[in-house]
């Protein structure tokens, strides 16, 4: 007999049995879709807090042939990775490395970020210094075989003086791409030190100059990932792109609206909420190549709250309850993060995610899942 969970806000009565949503389906057709993954930490290892970050290789891979097994394909080495935030550069390297290999394994689709992070954050970097860092990652994503996401630079928005220093490196990049890259668009709600991106801290101005660039090298963009939870802006910036270069939504706020489009367009995906709701996010779109909009909202609207409330400000600690939750459902043996993050949100927080994700019937297990979320509070002393 299931028992409740004594949560923060009240006890709470897991449902009995989750969604029954097997891989083996297929990717959907009428839209690409990615999810951003996680990287799952070595819980056992020695390491101080200035130490590079130990990954649990065999978990993080295991998680994404779990998203191919669903149909996903998996945007690696991105800010859901904690590039930046406990992640860097070696790392993301060997995890690029490493996802690629097992992409080429099992057939599943994969793109990687390509950024600037091998420079140190208190450096004053030139943009020769930028280009230079960029031009590396993007050697060794497609060395691997992998499509490239050009990321936004914290270290290019420091060095540059204005939207001319964007248009300049990255038409720079854009001609040394072999194959069409994806352009990401990452607002400060994720990384306050991107504020001001594409040179200006006006948004009109600055999606004009992040259209200029896309204009003048179409052939080079596969397509954009928008991130900053603005739904209006996402559709207008869509309705305004050369023919051929996709839309990818990265609003976790807005997805469902976004991706079933309207009579002039609509976005593909590559979203971090996708890391927990993946099988459900893969049924849902499959739901939608066969044209039931109303189906496919019915099954995607609901998964909302959970992802605002896992995305509420402060937005880049996103990745503390995806993670939490990759535990609660079993894809990993403990709640340990580089870097530490596990701190990053409250006790509070964590529960309510679990209650949502729970409804939502995202746990394989649910009684697993109220037996990770009982320990958790039984060692924070939040039983009551």
């Amino acid at each position: 007999m299931t028992t409740a969970v004594p949560l923060p806000q009240g006890p709470y009565t897991p449902r009995a049995t989750p969604l029954d949503l097997t891989p083996g389906a297929g990717a959907p057709s009428s839209r690409t879709v990615f999810s951003a993954a996680h990287v799952v930490a070595d819980p056992y290892a020695d390491i101080g807090p200035d130490d590079p970050a130990a990954v649990d290789w065999e978990s993080t891979l295991a998680f994404r042939r779990h998203l191919w097994a669903h149909g996903l394909g998996v945007a690696e080495a991105m800010d859901t990775a904690q590039r930046g935030m406990g992640l860097d550069w070696a790392g993301a390297a060997e995890l690029i490395r490493r996802s690629a290999a097992e992409a080429k394994a099992v057939g599943g689709k994969i793109a990687c970020g390509v950024g600037t992070d091998q420079l140190l954050p208190s450096s004053e970097p030139t943009l020769a210094e930028v280009r230079s860092a960029y031009e590396e990652q993007l050697a060794l994503a497609e060395a691997n075989g992998v499509q490239p996401i050009l990321m936004a630079s914290r270290a290019l928005a420091k060095a540059a003086q204005g939207p001319e220093d964007y248009l300049a490196t990255y038409a720079h990049l854009l001609r040394q791409a072999s194959e069409p890259v994806i352009l990401h668009w990452l607002g400060p709600m994720f990384d306050p030190a991107l504020e001001g991106y594409w040179g200006s801290a006006d948004l009109d101005e600055a999606t004009d100059t992040f259209l200029k660039v896309i204009a003048e090298h179409p052939d080079k963009v596969d397509g954009i990932k928008i991130s900053l939870l603005d739904a209006a802006r996402e559709i207008d910036v869509r309705r305004r792109l050369p023919g051929g270069v996709r839309c990818y939504t990265g609003d976790d706020f807005n997805y469902p609206e976004l991706i079933a489009g309207d009579e002039r367009g609509f976005s593909h995906a590559l979203l971090g909420i996708f890391d927990p709701l993946g099988p459900l996010a893969a049924h849902a779109v499959r739901v939608l190549d066969t044209g039931d909009v109303d189906g496919f909202r019915a099954l995607l609207d609901p998964t909302v709250e959970l992802s605002r409330h896992l995305f509420r400000s402060p937005t880049r600690f996103y990745k503390t309850g995806v993670v939490f939750l990759a535990w609660l459902a079993g894809h990993q043996d403990h709640f340990t993060m580089v870097g530490g993050l596990q701190s990053a949100r409250s006790l509070p927080h964590l529960a309510k995610a679990y209650e949502l994700a729970d409804g939502l019937g995202l746990f394989p297990d649910p009684e697993l899942a109220a037996h990770r979320m009982r320990t958790l509070l039984a060692v924070h002393g939040g039983t009551r």
